[in-house]
């Protein structure tokens, strides 16, 4: 009898156990599920524009499979949050199995509908999850930012472009953009064109998506007017922070030849992330085009973080005071062909770390690629003028300076009292009391981009001071006479 009393009691555990795990799945009320984290937060993203996908990882702690009876987005169909679960699409999902010990994928996006908000919003919804009766969920929450849009609707020798009008009626066109919603680039070039002016006042914030930028053709203008406190940025449309110093997100700003002879002025913008910070040049479509009258005039500007140049110009004419233009995928600055350029308190610091860089940070050439009768030729020039004054040229190359003269002309250039890494030769008129190759410190700290100098830097005091540059580039005064080099005078 104890015989048959100890299988009966042992058959009644065993359909116990199955009832609650039929077919091996766990149907036990206390079963739940893991996640990798409790909320996916998105940061701000433009509306219309989708977001980057964030990735929530589900865990089955439990030693047996389980079924989950649903997993869905609260608002559906109507959410504005989108989900794929384990490589399926759709907001709603049923019966989806898990194995035990075992992990699945939800990857999850937005695209956040316009409203009338300047300021970026909130919008949250929920991955709800229900198993065995259990309900769990994931919040989600993301913040939405309205826009002024400019999308490419014409192309022109194969270049997609929107014009400032926007109409592609092409009509001349004085602008002004105002600080209060972003203004986004997308598809192609805001084209400046037909005498048309475009001002942009301090503070306002430009977003170029992928292979967008500007374009100041022809007669069109451009007037940045920034200031130390609120200055005008230049960057791609990815906002997250992962992608704050990811270069090539966007492609560059053109700025052409300007038959009205009025200069085209930046001050205190700042042009980071793209694939060419700013391009300077003559009407590109003519053979070989003649220096520019108009300038190109920079105050106080930072360029950073392009993946191939930070300033590009070819038989033009610039004229800097007191920017920073750093690291770059090749050059901070490159030079072709003819044209008049002067640099006044500019650093130029060259450690880009995305790839391997061995091109200097400056490159002068007497030379350009252009097009004699239908045929690609080397046009080769005299390169009328470079000229640096108090500034530092800097990086982690051993040449950061390097011309290349093409026979058959010549290329003009001088160092005043400037900081200048070289193994070059550096004797001769053109190099005149330079701080040559310091081992000092020369900035606070290269690796966060700041490039104030440091205590002890050489750059301190070594400046000219027959330079009147009365003020660097935090608004402080140079007034003790024996003014640093660089952009930054030390407090």
């Amino acid at each position: 009898m104890r015989k048959i009393a100890a299988i009966f009691l042992f058959l009644s555990v065993l359909t116990l156990t199955f009832s609650c795990r039929k077919d091996g799945i766990e149907k036990s009320s206390s079963a739940r599920l893991s996640f990798s984290t409790d909320s996916l937060l998105f940061d701000t993203v433009f509306t219309t524009f989708g977001s980057t996908t964030k990735r929530l990882k589900i865990y089955n702690p439990n030693s047996s499979p389980l079924n989950i009876s649903s997993i869905s987005v609260g608002n559906g169909t109507n959410s504005q949050f989108r989900i794929n679960v384990d490589g399926v699409s759709g907001n709603s999902h049923k019966d989806v199995f898990i194995g035990a010990n075992d992990s699945l994928f939800i990857f999850a996006e937005v695209t956040i509908d316009p409203n009338n908000t300047l300021t970026p919003f909130v919008v949250n919804d929920n991955i709800n999850f229900v198993v065995n009766g259990n309900n769990q969920h994931i919040n989600l929450a993301a913040w939405g930012q309205n826009a002024h849009y400019f999308v490419a609707n014409k192309s022109v020798n194969g270049i997609p472009l929107v014009y400032l009008d926007r109409d592609n009626s092409n009509t001349a066109l004085d602008s002004t953009w105002v600080n209060d919603k972003p203004y986004v680039i997308y598809g192609g070039y805001l084209t400046l064109d037909g005498d048309d002016k475009l001002t942009i006042e301090a503070g306002v914030r430009v977003h170029m998506h992928n292979g967008a930028g500007i374009w100041v053709y022809e007669n069109g203008n451009i007037n940045v007017n920034g200031t130390k406190d609120e200055p005008v940025t230049f960057q791609g449309t990815r906002l997250e922070h992962a992608f704050q110093d990811v270069s090539g997100q966007w492609d560059r700003i053109w700025i052409n030849g300007n038959a009205s002879g009025t200069d085209n002025v930046f001050n205190y913008a700042v042009i980071k992330n793209g694939f060419i910070g700013l391009q300077a040049e003559p009407d590109p479509f003519l053979s070989t085009p003649p220096v520019t009258t108009n300038k190109l005039r920079l105050n106080n500007c930072k360029i950073h973080n392009n993946s191939v140049a930070g300033i590009l110009a070819k038989n033009y004419q610039i004229t800097d005071t007191n920017s920073i233009i750093s690291n770059s995928g090749q050059h901070n600055l490159l030079v072709q062909g003819d044209g008049v350029y002067q640099f006044y308190h500019t650093t130029f610091a060259n450690y880009w770390s995305e790839s391997t860089r061995k091109t200097p940070s400056i490159l002068l050439q007497n030379a350009y690629i252009g097009t004699v009768n239908g045929v690609s030729t080397t046009i080769v020039s005299n390169l009328t003028a470079v000229d640096f004054y108090n500034c530092i040229v800097h990086g982690d190359q051993e040449i950061e300076f390097d011309t290349e003269t093409i026979s058959g002309g010549t290329i003009n250039f001088s160092f005043n009292n400037c900081v200048l890494k070289t193994s070059n030769d550096v004797s001769g008129s053109n190099y005149v009391n330079l701080a040559l190759n310091p081992t000092a410190d020369l900035f606070v700290d290269k690796s966060l981009y700041d490039f104030h100098l440091a205590d002890g830097s050489p750059a301190i005091n070594a400046g000219d001071n027959t330079i009147t540059v009365a003020t660097d580039h935090d608004g402080e005064v140079r007034s003790d006479g024996s003014p640093d080099i660089g952009a930054y005078e030390k407090q």
